[in-house]
Formats: structure tokens, sequence, C-alpha cells
């Protein structure tokens, strides 16, 4: 059975071993690129766009996808609005991997964009952790300039993007407990600024920020696109693609 995965998330790459070692799949592993050098999976992989809902459709038809699986990232949006529309076009069953969000702890404070995440800091200089990705720097830079940031993201942003006080540190996931302690203590943080993205790579980041009195502001995720069937973890999303064999008599 042919499958396209949309990866870049832990569950994406857990789904993309799993498929692998599964004769009975044809799977194809698509990443949208935004990592500059992303960790290689066992699946024939493509990098890059397919031209937006309309040709993801097309691409769906002509490879004669069975099965689409988005395990994109929880705020990747436009991709997960794209593949919902591609699949309706194209007539393909589609999953989304959609992990639980972080509970939110008492003292924590949810905003609703990155403007206000920045506005929530305050007005006197605070030594923030910023872990929002790259993408989302500029209203750090505009609206809150004042602050030094410990700025943590796969690839480094460029710097225009960046805050004029702001030490960047390139890394990559999971992250121990331990290390998370000792890089907020060496950088004597006082704020944490994070997406509400669940999962167990980064969570650490929260627990030691919480033990050390720093404040905890977190990103609200965004809603699904209405009607999009979603699971909790890649072992729910094999036994769904177990279920479409078995549809299929294999």
């Amino acid at each position: 059975m042919r499958v396209l995965l949309l990866a870049g998330t832990t569950e994406g790459a857990v789904l993309a071993r799993a498929l692998a070692e599964d004769a009975r799949f044809d799977a194809t592993l698509s990443l949208a690129g935004a990592t500059r050098n992303p960790r290689p999976l066992p699946l024939p992989t493509r990098i890059g766009g397919f031209g937006g809902a309309a040709g993801l459709a097309d691409h769906l038809r002509m490879a004669r996808v069975a099965a689409l699986l988005d395990a994109t990232h929880p705020f990747a949006q436009q991709i997960t609005r794209n593949a919902a529309e591609a699949a309706a076009l194209a007539g393909v069953p589609l999953l989304r991997i959609n992990r639980p969000e972080w509970p939110v702890q008492p003292g924590d404070r949810v905003v609703a964009s990155m403007a206000e995440a920045a506005a929530a800091l305050g007005k006197a200089p605070r030594r923030v952790f910023l872990t929002i990705g790259r993408k989302d720097l500029l209203p750090f830079r505009d609206g809150a300039p004042q602050h030094h940031y410990l700025v943590r993201a796969v690839d480094p942003p460029p710097a225009e993007w960046l805050p004029p006080r702001a030490t960047v540190l390139a890394a990559t996931g999971p992250f121990a407990p331990e290390a998370e302690r000792a890089l907020l203590a060496a950088h004597r943080i006082e704020a944490l600024v994070s997406k509400n993205s669940g999962g167990t790579a980064t969570a650490a980041k929260l627990a030691a920020a919480r033990e050390i009195g720093a404040a905890v502001i977190l990103l609200a995720r965004p809603a699904p696109p209405p009607g999009l069937h979603t699971v909790p973890d890649a072992a729910t999303a094999l036994r769904w693609l177990h279920a479409r064999l078995a549809e299929r008599g294999v």
C-alpha cells in the first residue's frame, strides 16, 4: 500500500522507521525543508513543497497514494490545511498525528500570539529563554528589544531577525532534564517563552524553568481544521494503517 508521510517530528520519525520495516507498505517521506540538515530516516525522502493543496492533490493521484499521514509540527498550520484539502480533492484517507499539549501549570501564562508573548515579558529587562523556532523572532526584536535573550533553534536564524541582545544556541532535541537545568542556571534565565508543542523531546525545559521560579509563557496551539481525523501518537497511527491494509485484504 502506498503511503505518503508528511513528517518533521518525533512521531514522524517513529512512523518512518516502522513503515520501512514493513514490506506491506511502499512509503515515501516528505519534509518541508525548514531544517537545513534533517536527520536521515530509512525511507525514500523528498524535500520541499508540493505547490499548495492542488499540487499535493495532483501528487497523491499521480503517485497512486492510498493513505496520507500528517506528522508535521503541531504549529505547521498551512501544511495541515493543505493536507486536509488535498486529501479531500484526491479522495485519499488522511490521518493527522496530533500529540497532546503540555499541561498548563498554575502560574503559567498562555498567549495567543508572539506579539502578546513579547508584551507579557514586561518593560523591565529580563533574561529570557526563547524556544520558539527561528521564524517568530521579529515580535521580540521589534516589540521587546530591552531583554537579554537566549535563542535556541535547530538552525541559527539570520542576524537581522535577532533582537539586539541575543545569544544563539543551535541544538536539536531531545534535551535531558539535568542539561536543561544547567543551561538555565548558566544563563540566569528569568522567563521562558515556548510554543505549546507537546511531546517529550523538549518538555524538560518547562520543568527546569518552573523549578527555578522562572516565568513560563506558552503560545496556545492552533485548532486543527474542522473534521480532521486525529490520533495522539505514532502507535495509534500504525493501527489505523493496519486497518486500511485489512480493508484491502492484505
